[in-house]
């Protein structure tokens, strides 16, 4: 599988009952339908996106296509961090986090819900 953000090569990693797709330059994650959701509830979060968050500036590039159905991905924001954005497919319900994005999402703290407060609406 090729990564829809750099367009590197993505390793199989296993958690649980997920195989999970993680790039082995940028570290995005690919998490096919509610894979996101196993890795979460295993508490793995932090071991499987271990790769330093990237910059605001790369964060924000759009990915391209989705690497399954190779449709454009859409931008999604998470209702309950809208400080986190992510790409998502609207035919395999595919997700593609950036580096530091899944594990922020899996961690949310007090901190999230004040910043939910006085977030900005996403256009």
């Amino acid at each position: 599988m090729t990564c829809p953000k750099c367009s590197s090569s993505m390793e199989v990693v296993l958690v649980g009952s997920a195989e999970v797709d993680r790039c082995t330059v940028c570290g995005g994650l690919w998490f096919d339908l509610l894979e996101e959701q196993i890795v979460k509830r295993a508490g793995a979060a932090a071991a499987l996106d271990a790769s330093e968050p990237v910059s605001e500036e790369q964060r924000h590039q759009p990915a391209a296509r989705c690497p399954r159905c190779r449709v454009p991905l859409l931008r999604m924001v998470d209702p309950g961090q809208p400080h986190i954005w992510y790409e998502s497919c609207a035919v395999c319900f595919g997700s593609f986090f950036d580096a530091g994005e899944f594990k922020d999402l899996a961690d949310e703290t007090v901190g999230d819900l004040i910043r939910r407060w006085g977030a900005k609406e996403r256009r």
